[in-house]
């Protein structure tokens, strides 16, 4: 029997293993990096282990420090999560070295599946070798790992070498393995996965299918049980090859194997040999616990000879901590609040109070609704996540609602083409006209003594000013004897929490709440401007200012101060949450500045590069 577990992982999948292995009697371990000293994985462990440094490469990579860890805490199991090294046969092997129990399939599974390479010469699938213009477009794919690092999408033959070497490089930052391939790119083919689980005694589970198909950069953003809109032949098949996978490599314990869908036809994409982030959704219309189920197979215990019957719908949504109206670009700060209604579960890496730093992946939490219909869970979760409090950095919580509430999903004609096609409309600014008059009647509340209260004589109405979707917005208000009034709706409540106005003979409430000078009104966020704004600095035209923080790890080869730059041309690459993010050249012109050399570590704002454009 296992007496404690250590988790070779951080954020919200380390968290959600300790839950069910508290459930179980299970002592849990956690190991932290310097930046995560005090995130919650490592607060709600019953031990943790610091791994020194902060990067990824000298910490949750380091498969030898891990195992020295798990040593050191008197852990008798590993359980890798997803990511990191949980596709990783050496760290698996590693760990049965040490006399550790593996919570995973067998390393020789790992290593025939883990390489997408590999496990396309099992199934019978070759790689591209030579690509020409005739094989456009193509995707090049990390071969270790997942998760859309180290994945480029090639159109243009000249774009190849460089897509190559950027994604050579995510994917050994990410995975510590650089090896990539090249395959057909499917456009606008539906992302289908199935779910297995095996024992050690011959049975294998397929625990229905799951639709991945809205994705940004490659990676998933909402996920649902079972896929809609298969027929049952389809869905024969899918289920078919995916247990064929698994007894191709005795696999035991849970996978995923991943399919694009297109013209009702099926195409192998990989097999990940771990738990999937979206594993969720097939819990719920399961019923199931999959760690539960994991811990029991690495146990050695039987699984029934057939799975649970399924039940109802689920959707997942990934709330991260991004502005996808600006390049998907990842956020940082101060989590003040998260929290959704009753009925949703969410697996989350934060707590109110904790911050988001730079070093990893911005994904803040995953809400997860379970109804009788699809229509009925996607409702659910979009109502949840348009009440949920999420109270800091900007997130993608708005995309989300209007993705759900999109008719090409709530109809389940989506694809992986989704956001390409429809990213603008969703994130298109809709200011709620309300919200700065609301924000400043919860001020004027919490402060009734700041600009004076009510007087006999006539007073100027009071005047605020807020930033909202990106412009300013002016409100006026008046003290008077009853209260508060403003012009053209009628105030009917009014405190530094909670405001109650009418317009048009509708009340609407709004929740208020301020952390400086940012103000939310319900999943409205706001900037409260100075009444005496002081000046600015100003940048040049040309400049470019790092839109995250990160770290530079590229520039381009022979780029000085002086040389000639085209318009779009690759100048600089920063890393931000294990992703690469190009800085181009605004213009074509001269680069009259570059404060940036790899390794330089920049906040959001920094200027990296200037470049003149040149004079028509």
């Amino acid at each position: 029997m296992i007496g404690t577990v250590l988790v070779a992982n951080r954020g919200e999948i380390a968290c959600r293993i300790f839950r069910t292995c508290r459930e179980s009697g299970i002592r849990t371990v956690a190991v932290h990096s310097d930046a995560d000293e005090n995130a919650l994985h490592a607060r709600v462990a019953d031990a943790a282990v610091r791994l020194p440094g902060a990067a990824s490469a000298d910490t949750y990579l380091r498969g030898d420090l891990i195992v020295k860890a798990a040593l050191a805490a008197g852990a008798d199991a590993v359980h890798p999560g997803y990511g990191f090294l949980s596709e990783n046969a050496g760290f698996a092997r590693a760990v049965l070295d040490a006399g550790l129990t593996w919570i995973g399939p067998p390393p020789e599974a790992i290593e025939a599946m883990a390489s997408k390479t590999r496990a396309k010469e099992l199934m019978g699938i070759a790689p591209l070798g030579e690509v020409t213009e005739a094989d456009l477009p193509v995707l090049v794919k990390a071969a270790a790992g997942g998760g859309g690092r180290g994945m480029r999408v090639v159109r243009r033959l000249a774009d190849l070498d460089a897509e190559l070497t950027a994604a050579r490089a995510e994917a050994a930052s990410a995975f510590g393995d650089g090896e990539v391939f090249v395959e057909p790119y499917v456009e606008n083919g539906r992302h289908v996965e199935v779910q297995i689980l095996a024992d050690t005694h011959g049975t294998v589970w397929a625990l229905g299918t799951r639709d991945c198909s809205l994705q940004r950069r490659h990676q998933k953003v909402i996920e649902e049980a079972p896929a809609p809109g298969l027929t049952e032949d389809l869905e024969r098949e899918l289920h078919t090859l995916a247990v064929r996978a698994a007894r191709a490599v005795d696999y035991a314990g849970a996978g995923t194997v991943e399919f694009l869908v297109a013209d009702g036809k099926a195409h192998f994409l990989e097999m990940n040999t771990r738990l999937q982030v979206e594993h969720p959704v097939t819990e719920a219309v399961f019923g199931v616990d999959l760690v539960a189920l994991q811990l029991r197979v690495a146990e050695g215990h039987a699984l029934e000879n057939d799975p649970p019957r399924a039940r109802g719908h689920a959707v997942e949504a990934r709330l991260y901590a991004e502005d996808p109206a600006h390049g998907w670009a990842p956020q940082t700060g101060r989590l003040h609040r998260l929290t959704v209604p009753d009925g949703i579960r969410l697996d989350t890496g934060y707590t109110d109070g904790d911050d988001i730093g730079v070093h990893y992946d911005p994904m803040l939490a995953k809400a997860v609704a379970h109804a009788p219909t699809r229509a009925e869970a996607v409702r659910r979760l979009a109502g949840a996540l348009e009440r949920a409090a999420v109270h800091g950095p900007v997130t993608n919580r708005d995309l989300l609602v209007r993705s759900l509430r999109h008719e090409e999903f709530t109809s389940a004609r989506m694809d992986t083409g989704f956001y390409d096609r429809h990213l603008a409309a969703l994130t298109e600014a809709a200011p709620d006209p309300l919200a700065p008059l609301a924000a400043a009647l919860a001020d004027a509340s919490a402060h009734p003594g700041r600009f004076g209260g009510w007087r006999n004589l006539p007073s100027q109405p009071q005047v605020k000013r807020y930033v909202m979707a990106g412009e300013e917005h002016e409100v006026r208000y008046r003290h008077t004897r009853a209260g508060l009034a403003a012009d053209d709706v009628r105030v009917v409540r009014a405190d530094a929490h909670r405001v109650v106005l009418e317009s048009d003979g509708v009340q609407r409430r709004f929740e208020i709440a301020r952390y400086g000078d940012t103000v939310h009104v319900g999943p409205t966020v706001l900037t409260a401007l100075p009444r005496f704004p002081d000046p600015t600095a100003q940048h040049a035209p040309g400049s470019l200012l790092a839109p995250m923080p990160g770290t530079v790890v590229r520039v381009a080869e022979g780029l000085t101060e002086g040389s000639a730059v085209e318009a779009g041309q690759p100048l600089l690459w920063l890393e931000a949450m294990k992703m690469e993010h190009r800085i181009t050249a605004p213009t074509t012109g001269t680069l009259t500045a570059l404060n940036a050399e790899p390794g330089r570590q920049v906040e959001v704002g920094t200027l990296l590069a200037v470049v003149e454009g040149n004079a028509e």
